[in-house]
């Protein structure tokens, strides 16, 4: 393809993009919409017999509007017993109603209100120093009522304000659930004027001294509710309490610890009196007093909380316990119990691109919509090793690009696969599948450059990278073995048919982590074998660039050594641009010894700089070596079979744009 062809064919799909985003990127999707021709002024509106005028006109505010009596726009809000269309959690539905010079929204509740104006928000357009509004029929509601995510504050610890400012952020894509898990073995982060002793700094083990007082915690309850956002704290009982034991002498299941933890409930209670829900923990413990859990839950009850517990932890029956939630694969669901499901929701687990494909076509708990057993999801961080920095937990476990594909699915609902069926690859390219994880991928990427621009961000475009992967060769252990794609691939070796097979994206499972549990490019992966992936990338000039490499993602709860120096990994992996090896970087961790207390630094990618390349005018080779010994090792827990490879800016903000992947050279 000639240099004046290819100019054509690249203007021809910037008009086919432009095509696709002339109505505005809106996630979570609705669940209706339909759009009508003109847009409206949003400079400033007038309201129309409302009778909480002073929080809408907050809200008006909040969009960048004003309130005018004499404005052509009017906004009209009005109060309904029902919204037909809205199968299920009616309470949080609306219908957003925008044409003629009229902004008009109807729910049944407050929260519906609030659900339009955070569609209201993305429908604006700026136009210099007008705003303006798409004209549009919405009819939105959720699909399952929890829709949330979780910070183990009290491994680490993550100041108000940044709290603040996540749960803002995510309540504009209706995020509307925080678990707070204040309290674990290493420290006791919520202050107690009852017992003291639990917050002094020489009662913690990691980040000593650090805790939200209850002045603070009070605050973060209001500043949630302001937003629509259930806050649920979490007391974790009777395991994970070393914290309560060292600060008062006394194990909770014992007479006397049990006496103690409900004077502490008492208060606890009285902090969080304006939030419904409670959550004690319950799970990885061994119960020496089978009275504990029935006992401090009828307590906790009987001061007018609801009651969460993790699920496997204790064994409830109907009406023993107001909600469950599900950890691990050992989760399960109890009719009669309404479940959030966090099984599989573990991103300090997740590889920032592989697992965002999983989780935004998996459903929640089996089902589509939420139903009498099924309340939704909670995305959760366990960051058991240090880390040092919010930036670092938030960069690191992909916290945004998590969040706002949980967003999507959760609202959305309609998935029919589980993580266990429906796996982690991308499908092929022109299929529905493909082509709705691409519309999802660029309304995320729109909201990545509009809302989270001074945020950790670390995901880019991905369904544009094509790659051909090898069968895998028997490497017999002898991980440094050359086989024949590092020269010319050839399909017969040892008189064996090699193949190779389609794959798209910037991340790829061989095996996953959670090794057959979930299904990845691999139907059978085996122990002792060796694979290659490669494509060519065209580059309409020679340029500078940066490419994200990685062969083990470094998950964020393991005991873990760095890579030796000038090696990927323990693996022997390998990868070449134009037949020349790009080498690691230097790693900055050099400890010997498995310990929690080492942070990780530039094992992973996420937040840091990409390793600089040039791209050749035409076409590049790229070709990764990927051999693997056995699943389980000294040097690392958790064996991970994969790779990541992506080209970026020389910064790494963003995927570079002006290239074509293409492992058999085509454009």
């Amino acid at each position: 393809m000639n240099k004046v062809v290819l100019v054509i064919v690249v203007w021809f799909m910037s008009l086919v993009a432009y095509a696709q985003v002339s109505y505005p990127s809106l996630l979570p999707s609705p669940q209706h919409v339909e759009w009508k021709e003109g847009r409206t002024s949003f400079n400033q509106v007038s309201l129309a017999d409302n009778k909480n005028n002073q929080a809408i006109g907050q809200l008006i505010k909040s969009l960048g509007s004003s309130i005018d009596s004499n404005s052509s726009t009017q906004m009209k809000i009005r109060m309904v017993e029902q919204i037909k269309e809205a199968t299920v959690n009616p309470q949080e539905a609306y219908r957003l109603l925008i044409e003629n010079n009229t902004i008009q929204i109807e729910a049944i509740s407050d929260q519906g209100v609030f659900w339009a104006f955070q569609t209201l928000r993305q429908l604006i357009i700026k136009k210099g120093d007008k705003l303006l509004v798409h004209n549009c029929d919405i009819v939105d509601w959720p699909a399952f009522k929890v829709r949330g995510f979780m910070h183990d504050v009290g491994r680490g610890f993550i100041p108000v304000d940044e709290l603040k400012k996540q749960i803002d952020l995510l309540s504009q894509f209706k995020i509307n659930v925080f678990h707070w898990h204040l309290t674990e073995d290493i420290g006791w982060r919520l202050e107690s004027k009852v017992f003291p002793g639990l917050t002094d700094k020489d009662n913690f083990e990691r980040l000593h001294g650090l805790y939200y007082t209850i002045d603070e915690a009070k605050e973060l309850v209001e500043f949630c509710n302001d937003r629509h956002v259930w806050l649920i704290p979490e007391i974790d009982m009777p395991g994970h309490s070393a914290a309560f034991t060292r600060a008062l002498g006394h194990d909770m299941q014992s007479k006397e610890g049990m006496r103690l933890l409900k004077q502490l409930m008492d208060e606890v209670c009285e902090v969080f009196a304006d939030v419904p829900y409670l959550h004690i923990g319950t799970d990885e413990v061994r119960f020496s007093n089978r009275d504990f859990v029935p006992e401090m839950v009828e307590y906790i009850r009987a001061k007018g909380k609801k009651v969460i517990s993790w699920n496997p932890g204790w064994k409830y029956k109907t009406g023993e316990i107001d909600m469950i939630q599900m950890w691990s694969s050992r989760g399960k669901l109890h009719p009669g119990i309404p479940a959030i499901d966090s099984r599989l929701h573990y991103i300090n687990h997740f590889d920032t691109f592989a697992d965002i494909v999983g989780l935004y076509h998996s459903n929640v708990a089996g089902v589509s919509e939420g139903n009498n057993d099924v309340a939704g999801a909670i995305i959760a961080a366990w960051n058991d090793r240090y880390v040092e920095s919010v930036d670092q937990i938030t960069a690191e476990n992909g916290f945004y690009p998590s969040m706002l594909t949980l967003a999507e699915s959760t609202w959305k609902g309609g998935r029919e696969k589980y993580f266990y069926e429906q796996g982690l690859q991308l499908a092929a390219e022109g299929s529905d599948e493909f082509n709705a994880f691409k519309d999802f991928e660029d309304r995320m990427l729109y909201f990545k450059d509009e809302v989270f621009t001074d945020e950790p961000f670390a995901y880019v475009r991905q369904c544009n990278v094509k790659w051909h992967i090898t069968d895998p060769f028997p490497n017999e252990g002898i991980l440094k073995r050359a086989f024949p794609p590092e020269k010319e691939f050839e399909e017969e070796y040892q008189r064996k048919t090699y193949k190779t097979y389609d794959a798209i994206g910037a991340g790829i499972y061989l095996r996953h982590v959670w090794g057959t549990l979930i299904p990845a490019f691999y139907n059978n992966p085996q122990e002792n074998h060796t694979a290659y992936a490669y494509t060519w990338v065209y580059s309409p000039v020679q340029q500078e660039a940066g490419i994200y490499v990685r062969f083990q993602n470094y998950g964020r709860s393991e005991k873990d050594l760095p890579p030796p120096q000038g090696k990927w990994d323990y693996k022997e992996s390998h990868i070449w641009l134009n037949d020349t090896e790009i080498m690691p970087p230097v790693w900055e961790n050099t400890h010997s010894e498995l310990l929690n207390e080492v942070s990780l630094q530039n094992e992973n990618w996420e937040g840091k700089r990409p390793i600089s390349i040039t791209l050749n005018k035409g076409w590049n080779k790229i070709l990764l070596k990927m051999p693997v010994g056995k699943f389980k090792s000294d040097e690392v827990r958790l064996v991970k079979w994969m790779f990541n490879a992506v080209i970026v800016t020389p910064d790494g903000r963003d995927a570079l744009e002006d290239i074509v992947y293409s492992p058999d050279r085509s454009l």
